[in-house]
């Protein structure tokens, strides 16, 4: 009488794989092979993006998600940046990128964020819209906000910065009959200050910003977080050469002002604010350049307390254009 066996003891007597198993044995020594990218786990937060990035494809959009290819604006103009896409981080900026329609590729929302008004208008403009909601962790959102980013549990995704033309800007305040007011930027590179002017221009009744090519801040992430969503709705235009389209701005009637602690005029007794007008704001350090202050038709000096050296760039040209739209809104002495 045959001995039980030991639970689990193979008692075979052929060697290699028994009739009708397959070569179970064999693949048991196998492995399941290499661990997938981690684009190929539907679970993993790059899987989730690979599958916006496809349902956005067989939606209809060409090239990659959320960008043209050529990265052009009006007149053949370059988006400055490199990337892909930003991130735009924030309630207020995102909701007010959302409003204006642009082109997000993707709507990142924290797990178990707190809902008010704000998100839900959110989730509501992105789902209309198509737009992938992926929930993602708050380390995630850390990371794509950042070192210095605040996102509020939320972040979208867009494609890169399409910059307008100055003339383009110009022809289009003249044509709406009104009278164009313009901040040109002269080495300003902080896209912090260049997001307090965008947040000034467009609370001070201002057109738009015009950037030189070279030597500039640039729209990205950090300038769309600072100007809380009004980069959606003030256009910015780059310049390949500032003080030659100064010029040209000139000759079609508009009057450049230049801000500087030396200016030989006082900012409140400025004569030229109804008229068409472009503040140019030098950098906090160097002040305008030799080329740029040549060119201006005033320099425009803001009267401040002896014991503080100078202001930034933000805070100069929201005082300035304050000063504009003010003196705009008071009726003139007849």
């Amino acid at each position: 009488m045959a001995k039980p066996g030991r639970p689990g003891a193979s008692k075979g007597n052929k060697k290699g794989p028994t009739k009708g198993t397959g070569g179970l044995g064999r693949k048991s020594l196998e492995g399941k092979g290499p661990t997938p990218k981690a684009e190929d786990r539907a679970w993993h937060v790059a899987g989730k993006r690979k599958a916006a990035a496809e349902r956005y494809a067989a939606a209809g959009g060409k090239g990659k998600p959320g960008g043209k290819p050529s990265g052009q604006g009006a007149r053949g103009q370059k988006a400055k940046s490199t990337d892909d896409t930003e991130t735009v981080t924030g309630r207020n900026s995102v909701l007010e990128a959302l409003r204006a329609k642009i082109p997000a590729t993707a709507f990142y929302i924290a797990q178990r964020v707190e809902m008010d008004d704000r998100v839900k208008e959110m989730l509501s403009i992105a789902t209309h819209r198509g737009i992938p909601v992926l929930e993602v962790t708050r380390p995630e959102l850390d990371r794509m906000a950042g070192f210095d980013g605040v996102h509020q549990g939320v972040a979208l995704k867009v494609p890169p910065y399409e910059y307008a033309h100055p003339q383009d800007l110009l022809e289009k305040v003249i044509h709406s009959n009104r009278t164009p007011l313009f901040v040109a930027l002269d080495g300003v590179t902080d896209p912090r200050n260049l997001g307090a002017i965008i947040r000034s221009t467009g609370a001070f009744g201002g057109h738009g910003i015009i950037l030189p090519q070279r030597r500039s801040a640039s729209v990205n992430s950090a300038a769309w977080k600072t100007s809380a969503g009004a980069a959606a709705r003030i256009p910015v235009a780059l310049a390949a050469n500032l003080t030659a389209t100064l010029k040209d701005f000139k000759k079609q009637g508009v009057f450049v002002l230049g801000l500087a602690g030396d200016g030989d005029v006082s900012l409140p007794a400025l004569e030229l604010a109804d008229r068409p007008v472009v503040i140019v704001v030098g950098s906090e350090g160097k002040g305008l350049s030799r080329l740029v202050a040549e060119t201006c038709d005033q320099i425009v000096s803001i009267p401040i307390d002896a014991a503080t050296e100078s202001l930034n760039a933000g805070i100069a040209a929201s005082v300035a254009l304050y000063q504009v739209s003010t003196l705009r809104a008071a009726p003139r002495e007849r």
